[in-house]
């Protein structure tokens, strides 16, 4: 089993159910189960402002898959969920981003892992934390001391 590192996020539709139905989704992922899930947190968009503020959290799950066979179940799941991709950074009722693979490099033409920007996401390195505190984001760094130089104020613990 590998250990996968989920980064969810939502803005509109009922961001908090959103996440609810595709943490529920992810369960049904074959030889996939969610280990662990974060707290999820309000914070303001990236990209364009005039959008409403998202919900995030982060999934631990363990998997027997690859992870481009993950990201194409991921990929259902937010097409399920009514994903559509118009604009960059823009509203979106789902984001499933994978943000580690094991302790795997990956850089083709589907994936980067680690997930490009998550060292800059203090709403991805939150909830990482939060379930994974001695987490190391290869060739990059420990996450508690990314949290340390980014900041993370303005996000809104809800549950």
């Amino acid at each position: 089993m590998i250990k996968v590192y989920i980064g969810l996020g939502s803005n509109l539709d009922d961001p908090q159910s959103q996440l609810k139905k595709a943490i529920i989704a992810m369960e049904m992922v074959p030889s996939t189960s969610v280990a662990k899930t974060s707290s999820f947190y309000r914070s303001k968009p990236v990209g364009p402002q005039d959008q409403p503020n998202y919900v995030n959290a982060v999934v631990e799950l363990d998997t027997e898959l690859s992870a481009s066979v993950l990201l194409d179940y991921l990929q259902a799941i937010e097409n399920d969920q009514g994903r559509e991709r118009k604009v960059k950074w823009g509203a979106r009722t789902l984001d499933l981003d994978i943000l580690l693979f094991g302790d795997e490099i990956i850089n083709d033409d589907r994936l980067q892992i680690p997930h490009v920007e998550m060292q800059n996401r203090g709403f991805v390195l939150l909830p990482l934390n939060e379930i994974f505190s001695d987490c190391i984001i290869p060739g990059v760094g420990s996450v508690s001391s990314l949290l340390q130089q980014d900041n993370a104020d303005d996000l809104i613990k809800l549950t």
